[in-house]
């Protein structure tokens, strides 16, 4: 046996299932930070990630909210992008074409304004080969109709998520917002409509006034606050639903570094997801990913489920 064959199998073992898929290490993307990678693949190499969730798609073309939609704040940021995306047709013929040659899981976030809309997306990525598994974003705050009105209501969200599993082929994640009393309580709503698994937290709304002009940042006055700032709320969260259901959860929100990564793992998250930190460091999943193996060998923790959920 070679040293390096010797080192390779030394090595802790990253490697994660969610709901019968299974990741070589529980790092990903978060929806909407990341595109597809196209992008992002000049920086980072895909193959390196647990997955590639991709930006929100929809059933036709959405232009978005109107301008200004995206500001800095203290820790974070806020953006009211609203959900622009070109629609499925495309997504299929240039997004997933791009990521075929990867060895990387793909999950696609899946945006409507209505039931039918989601029922659409769902059943045309039936058949694709190259989804792994299909992540229901039923949390954004920034689309009027449809999306986070799913997720703030148990009976609404249980709906949706039955009718979803009826027509799914891939395992199904269900994004819950923190914009509610009781995350337990609609946990428990997607987990008892069959949902595979979880994933949260989407962004915390907000709103950033200029006081100078008097008038509101954003042209849609609230926007979604991510980053750094939110991840204390993320973590809490993020062990409340992970002991409220059977189910896996991944982890996401503020997520900068191993140990915030770490922190969402012991609180019970079988994956994180890391976000606007791409944005400030495209580099960021990569450091996570190197973290953690280094803390599981100063550790001598020989697997990475080990440590899931052990608070």
């Amino acid at each position: 046996m070679t040293q390096s064959q010797m080192t390779e199998k030394n090595r802790p073992d990253m490697s994660v299932e969610i709901a019968g898929v299974r990741f070589q290490n529980p790092v990903m993307t978060a929806s909407g930070t990341f595109g597809s990678g196209i992008e992002y693949s000049e920086f980072v190499d895909l193959n390196r990630l647990g997955a590639v969730v991709t930006k929100g798609v929809s059933n036709i073309p959405w232009e978005g909210n109107a301008t200004p939609r995206v500001s800095e704040t203290w820790g974070g940021m806020l953006n009211a992008i609203g959900l622009q995306n070109p629609g499925i047709d495309i997504f299929v013929e240039r997004d997933l074409k791009f990521l075929e040659p990867y060895d990387t899981k793909v999950i696609v976030n899946v945006c409507g304004k209505s039931e039918q809309d989601y029922l659409d997306v769902v059943e045309r990525l039936s058949d694709e080969k190259r989804v792994d598994m299909l992540e229901i974003n039923v949390s954004c705050p920034n689309v009027k109709e449809g999306a986070i009105a799913f997720g703030v209501h148990a009976d609404s969200l249980f709906r949706i998520t039955e009718k979803i599993k009826k027509v799914a082929k891939q395992p199904v994640i269900m994004k819950l917002t923190p914009n509610v009393t009781s995350i337990p309580e609609l946990a428990r709503a997607a987990e008892a409509g069959g949902a595979d698994a979880l994933s949260l937290i989407n962004t915390i709304t907000g709103m950033k006034i200029d006081v100078e002009r008097r008038c509101f940042v954003l042209a849609n006055r609230t926007g979604g606050l991510s980053g750094p700032a939110i991840h204390p709320v993320a973590v809490r969260m993020v062990y409340e639903a992970a002991h409220s259901v059977k189910i896996p959860v991944i982890g996401m929100g503020g997520i900068a570094t191993a140990e915030d990564a770490l922190e969402m793992i012991l609180a019970g998250a079988s994956g994180v997801a890391v976000g606007a930190m791409n944005f400030s460091d495209p580099m960021t999943t990569i450091r996570v990913i190197e973290g953690i193996e280094a803390y599981m060998e100063r550790h001598q923790v020989s697997k990475i489920t080990d440590l899931i959920g052990v608070l």
